[in-house]
């Protein structure tokens, strides 16, 4: 066993595929982490004096508790103030226990790990300041070694977050501005809203792995980058097991921070095996890999599956795939957009148990533990960020930077299939006939492609697409007989002729020929409002009863799965969601009808 010991097995010994959901980086797993979701000293800053006033090293001005990593308008935050709150304060102890969980012994690198933190985070680790960063829905990590007040048997860790609930410049998908949430929108989600954690490291180490796969010649690459430019010789080597069988190992001598390393998994698929690897929905079948570099040694894992576009199908790995999809929003009535480990895997194992194979996590980027129970459990995913509300130089500058971060953080998950950078004209509402708002989703577009070539790429979800792999429309019909008319083959065209069902073009002008031949999906529809505690809600249409509901549900669904223009759909919604009172399920998950009854209305 060479190639570094075969990534050194000590990483394969411990699989990630096999975690158990709480590593809050599923894909990139050390033997040893700390969580830092625990209660925090907390403060408002209105009057934003806060900086002036240095309160990084005033601990007195914390004079409220919260708990991690809920946000403050959330009740399981123990805040539970969802006003206009710009800006938030937060104070947290850092033992040495917390170091000695996260393996951390002198000579190593401390990282502090942030999920997610909305929206701009300044940092501060023993009242020196660590970094800033910028961006309500990637994850981002310090590296706070040199901060480490010596001797100290406790550090604090100070966060100050902006957010200004105004700005519609910032990336916010639907959090609401308004005092309280209306239409759409949902209460706003500020500051700390995903776990932070400590991981100990060697000074060289492994920052990210991507994954990339060939289906039809069985090889992987494997992108490793590194925290800094290695010593020369110094071997990058990466091991490739399934259910501790060794499939492949290949090593590289790094002379970069980024090594390409290529592994050849033909010999395990010989004879009429040769599907044996891939992923997919019916076989959720992962890899694990251990990634070696120096003393660093991590786990991870892949799935080799192939996303495609032909013949008017969305394909997986060859064949036709039918998109049976549901919105999802990822919002719980006591802790809004944060989740735990618990009720993510809960999540997906609902969304499989009613029949679908596939979800539209909707205006946010979900974590990355509920796209862990995904790849393992085998549900597909649509890949979207929060839109902005406005188009200047600003916000194309926010968005984009964002998005290139998320792209980077996803793109291994296997349960992603289609990138979706935009949403029905948000944030471009003159797309139709602004040069300018064109030029930028053309090239957002674009450089989703750039960053990640293996999936489609969905240019402006319901509407207005130029550029797009997919022709994605959103129709709310109320009926199924208005559905079967118009996705026919002769429908489809009139209305890529015309305008779509929302009054809107299908396709910017010049773009129509681009999409014929394309796969049609139906991306939103249904809405159908319906429940006992859902007088006040709304939907796009409603239902008098239990049987009134289930008989519109199914008329719609076999319009849709009938119909011959269609590739594939996406229900509207998975929940009820506060005023948006149109879910297959209440706020708290209960099915509105038997899940019997749902999974054969929308199961293969």
């Amino acid at each position: 066993m060479d190639a570094v010991g075969a990534a050194r097995a000590a990483a394969v010994e411990r699989p990630a595929s096999a975690g158990d959901g709480t590593h809050p980086r599923p894909q990139l797993v050390r033997p040893a982490f700390a969580a830092l979701d625990r209660p925090a000293g907390f403060a408002h800053d209105d009057a934003l004096v806060g900086l002036d006033e240095h309160w990084h090293r005033d601990a007195a001005r914390f004079d409220r508790t919260i708990l991690l990593p809920f946000p403050p308008e959330s009740a399981a935050s123990g805040i539970g103030e969802t006003g206009h709150h710009p800006c938030v304060w937060y104070r947290l102890a850092v033992t040495d226990a917390d170091l000695a969980a996260a393996g951390h012994t002198p000579g190593r690198r401390l990282l502090l790990h942030f999920g997610a933190v909305d929206y701009e985070a300044m940092v501060w680790v023993d009242g020196a300041l660590v970094g800033a960063h910028e961006g309500g829905q990637a994850p981002f990590t310090f590296d706070v070694t040199a901060a480490l007040r010596p001797g100290a048997g406790e550090h604090h860790v100070v966060v100050r977050a902006f957010d200004d609930p105004l700005d519609p410049r910032m990336p916010r998908g639907k959090q609401d501005w308004l005092p309280e949430p209306h239409l759409i929108w949902y209460h706003r989600t500020t500051g700390i809203w995903r776990t932070v954690w400590l991981e100990s490291v060697p000074p060289l180490h492994v920052e990210r792995v991507a994954w990339r796969c060939d289906v039809p010649t069985h090889r992987v690459t494997a992108i490793v980058e590194l925290n800094r430019r290695p010593d020369p010789g110094t071997e990058v080597a990466v091991a490739v097991s399934r259910a501790g069988r060794l499939l492949a190992v290949a090593a590289v001598a790094a002379d970069d921070r980024v090594a390409r390393l290529t592994l050849d998994l033909t010999g395990a698929n010989t004879g009429g095996h040769h599907e044996e690897l891939l992923w997919s929905p019916e076989r959720p079948v992962l890899l694990d890999a251990g990634v070696a570099v120096g003393d660093d040694v991590v786990s991870s894992y892949l799935g080799v599956r192939e996303v495609s576009v032909g013949s008017g199908a969305l394909r997986l790995n060859g064949r036709s795939f039918e998109l049976r999809s549901v919105l999802e929003q990822g919002y719980w009535p006591a802790s809004h957009l944060a989740a735990t480990p618990e009720a993510l895997r809960a999540e997906v194992e609902l969304i499989l148990a009613l029949g679908f194979n596939s979800a539209r996590v909707h205006q946010k980027v979900e974590d990355p533990r509920f796209h862990f129970w995904a790849d393992r459990l085998g549900l597909t995913l649509w890949g979207e960020t929060a839109a902005a509300y406005v188009f200047d130089s600003a916000a194309v500058a926010r968005l984009t930077r964002e998005w290139v971060d998320i792209v980077r953080a996803y793109e291994s998950h296997p349960s992603i299939i289609a990138w979706v950078p935009f949403n029905e004209s948000w944030g471009v509402f003159g797309l139709e006939r602004d040069a300018e708002q064109q030029a930028f989703v053309l090239a957002l577009t674009e450089l989703t492609r750039a960053l990640d070539p293996t999936r489609p790429v969905v240019s402006n979800d319901g509407w207005e697409h130029l550029g797009s792999d997919l022709l994605t429309v959103h129709d709310y019909a109320d009926s199924g007989t208005a559905l079967t008319a118009r996705y026919t083959a002769a429908g489809l065209a009139d209305l890529l002729a015309t305008t779509g069902p929302a009054d809107r073009p299908l396709a910017v002008a010049g773009w129509a020929e681009h999409l014929r031949g394309r796969p049609v999906l139906l991306s939103e529809f249904g809405g159908v409002h319906f429940g006992p505690e859902a007088s006040e809600g709304w939907g796009y249409s409603s239902a008098a009863d239990a049987a009134d509901f289930e008989r519109r549900v199914r008329d719609l669904v076999s319009a849709a799965r009938g119909a011959p223009a269609l590739a594939g759909f996406c229900w509207t919604q998975l929940t009820d969601t506060l005023q948006e009172a149109n879910g297959l399920c209440d706020a708290e998950r209960v099915p509105k009808l038997p899940v019997e009854t749902l999974r054969a209305i929308f199961g293969p």
